[in-house]
């Protein structure tokens, strides 16, 4: 499997033209990172369709087509990027809370904690009834057995996985409910006037998604880097908040790259109402919080598709839309110990704990997937009119990695430190201070990406949009 073959699986299931295969050309090939997964191929394949689908805006809009090139060695830079980000030539950034990771059960299973948010951390201490420290914990939870305490914490709500193998996934109903869904989703949901990408009728833009509008509402990694994408191809994007909400200031920074930030309170009414306002002007509405959680508030797609006919609404989740965990809360890594890639992972090496995949794989190739969705929708709004809904989730972008086969001895590859990809990194000043991130991996002859803004504080800006 090779990244063109994967880009053209994508290109096929989004119905595009095929002639706009010819455009994009990749270099490299697996492994890139240590791992006995494609996860280069994933990258590539990932990245190339959304800077194809931002090409095939742009050439919409002033009939101009260009050349696309993605080398695996730029992508996976990309897929690292929080990894790799710097501020003020500091210390790498603290990701992970001190008691994440895995631990031993007493039936020798092992179970994932993830515990990045601190009302997390305290539920799982709360669940297992010991002190707050990984002594402790991993004490407590060597007197459970591991199916039972898995059921335990996501009954609780909250976060945590046991490792399974490939065939002990395929075996649970989840699994088979993911697959019988397609890598991604693009639906439509009402109807809406034919219109163009941007906000007024004039063809010509010198970015593929100038005057489009999106609203983010998503946090971490996925539904942040749709975001992020959109942005480095033009879209303004506004990114929305609750000031009760936790987050994680590394990827705020990294992921916030040509964003606005506004704070939003939605269970206060005014700013509810303030939301649908700024839904009534926005062309994508990006959001990933659990599969209804937002419907609650009434901001169903199908609320939205009626107060803004024509609207492209993207929702990422965890484990997908259907099925029996389908409220489960979930992240990246808990995703891979849950469908067998931490355990493939281990066996590959030959080791006693399970083992992570070299990057965030899952949540980077959704994000791009999301954002290749939404653009997919607004061509289709060109040529077809409607209100769209785009769904992705990381359970579904784990199965389509599974798929793309193993490498024997991928494990074997060097690990890429900073000092091997600083030349593909790039600094901008900011209110964080000077960051230093990875540069966006396509090369676009016409519309090079970009960020026009640093990344911004949270709450740092009104909740509007800025005329352009």
């Amino acid at each position: 499997m090779t990244p063109h073959l994967a880009l053209e699986h994508l290109w096929s299931l989004a119905a595009c033209a095929p002639d706009a295969l010819g455009d994009i050309h990749f270099e490299g090939q697996d492994p890139g990172l240590p791992s006995v997964y494609r996860v280069g191929t994933l990258a590539c394949a990932t990245i190339g369709a959304a800077a194809l689908a931002a090409a095939e805006c742009h050439a919409l809009r002033t009939g101009q087509r260009q050349r696309i090139d993605v080398s695996m060695r730029r992508a996976l830079a990309v897929f690292r990027s929080e990894r790799y980000l710097r501020i003020d030539d500091g210390p790498a950034p603290e990701l992970r809370d001190p008691l994440m990771g895995f631990y031993e059960t007493r039936d020798g299973r092992w179970i994932q904690l993830h515990t990045n948010f601190p009302h997390h951390r305290l539920g799982v201490v709360n669940v297992l009834g010991c002190a707050n420290d990984r002594d402790a914990v991993a004490a407590a939870i060597r007197g459970w057995e591991g199916a039972e305490l898995d059921r335990a914490l996501a009954d609780a709500g909250l976060c945590a996985a046991l490792i399974r193998s490939p065939r002990e996934w395929q075996d649970n109903e989840q699994a088979a409910a993911v697959a019988a869904l397609p890598h991604f989703e693009i639906e439509r949901i009402g109807p809406a006037a034919p219109m163009p990408i941007g906000s007024d009728a004039n063809p010509v833009a010198d970015r593929p998604l100038a005057g489009t509008r999106v609203l983010d509402l998503s946090r971490i990694i996925a539904g942040p880097v749709a975001g992020r994408t959109l942005a480095q191809h033009g879209a303004q994007v506004l990114l929305i908040n609750g000031p009760h909400l936790p987050n994680i200031a590394p990827l705020v920074i990294d992921n916030g790259r040509g964003k606005r930030s506004a704070l939003l309170d939605l269970r206060e009414p005014t700013d509810a109402d303030r939301l649908r306002e700024l839904a009534a002007g926005a062309d994508v509405f990006l959001q990933a919080y659990r599969p209804g959680a937002l419907a609650a508030r009434g901001f169903a797609p199908e609320d939205l598709a009626r107060i803004r006919p024509g609207i492209v609404y993207v929702s990422v989740s965890a484990y997908g839309h259907q099925g029996p965990w389908a409220q489960r809360r979930g992240f990246d890594s808990l995703v891979q110990s849950a469908s067998g890639i931490a355990w493939t992972e281990r066996e590959a090496v030959g080791g006693t704990a399970p083992k992570h995949l070299p990057c965030r794989a899952l949540d980077h190739a959704t994000g791009y997937l999301a954002a290749f969705g939404a653009m997919v929708a607004l061509l289709r709004r060109v040529h077809e009119g409607g209100s769209w809904h785009v769904r992705v989730s990381l359970a579904q972008t784990g199965r389509w990695l599974q798929s793309l086969g193993l490498l024997e001895d991928g494990w074997r590859a060097p690990d890429v430190g900073l000092d091997d990809v600083r030349d593909l990194m790039q600094t901008m000043a900011s209110p964080f201070g000077t960051v230093l991130a990875a540069a966006p991996a396509e090369s676009m002859s016409l519309t090079p990406a970009r960020f026009a803004s640093p990344p911004h504080p949270i709450g740092a800006d009104e909740p509007r949009w800025v005329e352009s």
